[in-house]
């Protein structure tokens, strides 16, 4: 849900504005309206110097770290990214060397001198290769060959003469033996190994460089707060605009009174475009992030959070598909904790839904459990038929899905709708979701044998007729009559079009499922066929059915990660008429302390 938020204009002596702002940060609750970017000379040179620190940090990921004894380098981002630089600089050098030495090897090692003095005698040099040399050519010429590569034979031809021609094109002549060159190119690796030596000495002060970062980007941050404000009274008073969560009102309040700072506190208003901060209870909170990637909603918008942390891990399941695959993925959270960090509970959280639906798919590393003679039939009997109504039980359940996703999105978009703009003002939305909505309820209380026949006729009328008089009459009670049956018909059409493409979509979750289980079916068959008579095959089997479940596993997380956040982004989020332009509460507070 949205955190309500507090309204707070501070007005204070200019003078005064370093220490409050100071103050606000220790206390870090109020997000004082600012600039993301640099606004002037001082923040730029901030910003510039927190990049320099950002990028030796990411060089220093790649550095294995060494033990050495401590030493004093000045400036330590600076140091890495000099280091860096002149590294790359030198590799660059280095790559050009090598292909130098191996467009002069073909010539050999000789003396630049050698070629010097012929030259004051008059006599050139000229380069030349040939797959074959001709014989002609040595008796007209002074050809010398020099090598062979096994496809092309490499010459020269002295001349004394300004008219010399030759019936090859010429190649430029080597500025530098091969010795010399081998020579540079030893010289320029051992820099490099020094250079790198100095950068895994450096390794062991990425702490300081992050603390160093962190207190740049707090100078940052109370610099832009401070250029926030807006000057009055001759530069003499500087009045800020913040924001703070409500609850938090009564410490805030007490912190203001004891600074003796005058304030103008209101309850924060959609127009004043408050930042938005979500409060969730634990499980809701892992999918946060996964709402960030759209955008926060505004401020009178719903937080679509808690319906996606239902469906997002439901449609992760059922693209996995598999018992044996979500004991993998808890494994593997659970192993890499340190390395997930955060992300590690929602690997754990989707492994287990994934294995819930695994077990009611009957399917255990692509293996249809139900075909295991040694499992009690009370186990099997919780596990989902292979067909429903003669098709096939997942895609039926795929689109039973993707229908009751769709019907809660039009019920939310409803509420939401009615909620803003009253409910006189809302009435084409609620025949839109009246005639959907309440049309999906009768029609399966009447397929289950709830209703009967005249019921559910009178019933599809009544609903008809409510919800026509919504969608094509009193869509907006302001317009023209004309124009709302008008846009009425432009939105059935729309409606129409889009509905049915919308619940296709879903049929992703059945394809995606279909084709982790039967990629996984092919690796055990070929497994099998491995294992032959047992012995030596054994090893073959493991590895084999290891190898490809393993990257079957690999392909089917990127696929439920990427299709249910679509469904979600897409098919929910437009039949819930969800924005997601809301901007991310972000209070002033030290980052280093």
């Amino acid at each position: 849900m949205v955190t309500e938020m507090t309204k707070y204009d501070f007005i204070l002596m200019s003078g005064d504005a370093d220490a409050f702002l100071k103050k606000l940060q220790e206390v870090g609750l109020v997000d004082i309206t600012r600039s993301v970017k640099p606004v002037d000379e001082k923040s730029e040179k901030l910003s510039l110097h927190a990049d320099i620190y950002r990028k030796a940090l990411a060089a220093l990921k790649e550095v294995e770290p060494a033990e050495f004894a401590e030493k004093t380098y000045g400036d330590l981002a600076v140091n890495v990214m000099e280091t860096v630089n002149s590294r790359e600089t030198a590799l660059g050098q280095l790559a050009q060397l090598r292909k130098d030495l191996e467009e002069c090897k073909p010539w050999g090692n000789f003396d630049m001198n050698d070629i010097e003095k012929l030259a004051r005698q008059g006599l050139k040099l000229h380069f030349y290769k040939a797959k074959t040399v001709d014989p002609a050519w040595k008796e007209q010429y002074a050809l010398s060959e020099i090598s062979n590569d096994g496809s092309n034979t490499y010459f020269v031809v002295v001349s004394d003469t300004e008219d010399y021609e030759f019936p090859l094109k010429e190649l430029p002549a080597p500025t530098r033996d091969c010795a010399a060159i081998e020579k540079e190119i030893t010289a320029l690796e051992d820099d490099i190994a020094a250079k790198e030596r100095h950068l895994t000495e450096l390794k062991c002060h990425e702490d300081d460089i992050r603390k160093e970062l962190d207190k740049l980007l707090s100078k940052l941050d109370l610099h832009l707060a401070n250029v926030a404000g807006e000057k009055a009274a001759e530069d003499y008073i500087t009045v800020f605009e913040g924001f703070a969560p409500a609850e938090k009102e009564s410490a805030l309040r007490t912190m203001l009174d004891e600074e003796n700072v005058f304030y103008l506190a209101d309850k924060a208003k959609v127009d004043d475009n408050p930042p938005i901060k979500l409060k969730n209870n634990k499980f809701v909170s892992m999918f946060e992030l996964l709402t960030d990637m759209y955008g926060r909603p505004k401020y009178d918008e719903f937080d679509p959070t808690v319906w996606i942390s239902i469906f997002f891990m439901l449609f992760f399941a059922f693209c996995m598909g598999d018992m044996g695959y979500g004991l993998v993925l808890i494994g593997a959270s659970l192993a890499l904790k340190k390395v997930l960090g955060n992300i590690a509970p929602l690997g754990i959280t989707l492994g287990i839904a994934t294995t819930v639906v695994g077990f009611l798919f009957h399917t255990f590393f692509s293996v249809d459990m139900l075909t295991w003679s040694w499992l009690p039939d009370a186990v099997k009997s919780f596990m989902l038929p292979s067909q429903i109504a003669g098709y096939d039980g997942t895609m039926v359940l795929a689109l039973l899905v993707g229908i009751v996703h769709i019907c809660l999105a039009m019920i939310v978009k409803t509420y939401q709708s009615t909620k803003v703009k009253g409910f006189a003002n809302s009435l084409g939305t609620w025949g839109w979701t009246l005639l959907i909505v309440g049309g999906v309820i009768v029609g399966g209380l009447a397929l289950m044998g709830v209703m009967d026949s005249v019921v559910t006729k009178w019933v599809i009328i009544v609903i008809g007729v409510l919800s026509a008089l919504g969608i094509f009459f009193l869509n907006d009670l302001h317009r023209n009559p004309l124009l709302n049956f008008g846009s009425g018909l432009w939105e059935t059409y729309n409606t129409a079009t889009g509905l049915l493409g919308d619940v296709l979509s879903y049929l992703r979750l059945y394809a995606l499922g279909l084709a982790g289980a039967k990629l996984g079916e092919a690796f055990n068959a070929i497994g099998l066929q491995a294992l032959g008579d047992g012995g030596a095959g054994w090893i073959a089997f493991i590895l084999i059915v290891l190898v490809g479940h393993t990257l079957n596993i690999a392909m089917c997380v990127l696929g439920a990660f990427v299709h249910p956040l679509r469904l979600n982004f897409l098919e929910f989020f437009k039949n819930s008429g969800y924005e997601g332009s809301g901007r991310n509460y972000n209070p002033l507070q030290s980052t280093n302390k």
